[in-house]
């Protein structure tokens, strides 16, 4: 696979249907008229994805607060998600795109520099999506520590 296109603020957002770690499905449609942050992880129960989950989780409260719904996305399989959720407390949906066909629409897949070698992988990315379904955000190869209170920062929470 190579380097998907990239997402930009005033793109439609791709919809999508996959399934949640308690196996409900989930679409991006089901929030229209509600602001949605898409996140995607490499993987998860890994240390960075942990972290990076850990603070959507903490912070939770004031993104719903502020009228903002988040979904995390990985490749992983259903019952490794909710593995993932139940050891962590994660209470957001947390979606499995085992064929990555949404990482390719967003652009969350490609190539990156992991540990000075080049690698094709996940792209660690957030999205935030108006209600309209429109791109507001686009954040590509984000840190995972620190990421949350920096996109928190930018919308202003």
């Amino acid at each position: 696979m190579t380097d998907s296109p990239r997402l930009a603020a005033g793109d439609t957002a791709p919809d999508f249907t996959l399934t949640d770690q308690d196996g409900n499905s989930v679409s991006l449609a089901d929030f229209r008229g509600r602001k949605v942050v898409v996140y995607f992880y490499p993987a998860a129960m890994t240390p960075g994805c942990t972290t990076q989950a850990c603070d959507f989780r903490d912070s939770l409260g004031s993104l719903v607060g502020a009228g903002y719904q988040v979904l995390g996305l990985s490749k992983d399989n259903r019952a490794k998600l909710a593995e993932f959720a139940e050891n962590d407390h994660l209470t957001f949906p947390l979606l499995s795109d085992e064929d990555l066909a949404v990482h390719l629409a967003y652009g969350a897949w490609g190539e990156k520099n992991l540990y000075g070698k080049s690698v094709t992988g996940v792209l660690r990315s957030t999205f935030v999506i108006d209600e309209a379904g429109l791109v507001t955000l686009s954040q590509y190869n984000v840190k995972a520590t620190g990421h949350v209170a920096s996109l928190r920062k930018k919308l202003g929470i």
